[in-house]
């Protein structure tokens, strides 16, 4: 389960990478924010999952 939810945080950041340069590429605001958001969501639940591997060893 756990490397499910780390490879879910992974595509995440991924798919928000890509909308945000989509967004620079043509000019679009919104979608370069929302690009952005899903990579900071992408982050959080990487270093959340992280955090319980620590306690877990």
């Amino acid at each position: 389960m756990a490397g499910e939810k780390k490879s879910k945080a992974k595509m995440e950041q991924v798919k928000g990478k890509a909308k945000e340069a989509a967004g620079r590429a043509v000019g679009n605001e919104r979608l370069e924010a929302e690009g952005r958001g899903e990579q900071a969501k992408g982050d959080a639940r990487q270093s959340k999952e992280k955090a319980k591997d620590v306690f877990k060893h």
